[in-house]
């Protein structure tokens, strides 16, 4: 394997960690573990990364129909 798959571990950590999956942090510390990297320590952007904007849907306004005849 390659820099590129740890990298993309990484990533994939961060994103389980945002969202609060421990078990799957877990199973991806584990896999990155196999390759020497202690991600606590390289790549973990648990206390600088913000929680994501969420959008927000707004009901669309009624089609006004013209009367024809």
């Amino acid at each position: 394997m390659s820099d590129s798959y740890v990298a993309a571990l990484l990533v994939e950590r961060d994103g389980y960690v945002l969202r609060g999956l421990s078990g799957r942090v877990a199973e991806v510390d584990a896999e990155l573990a196999r390759f020497g990297v202690r991600a606590g320590v390289v790549g973990s952007r648990e206390a600088a990364v913000d929680a994501p904007e969420v959008e927000q849907a707004v009901e669309a306004a009624p089609v006004k129909r013209t009367r024809r005849g």
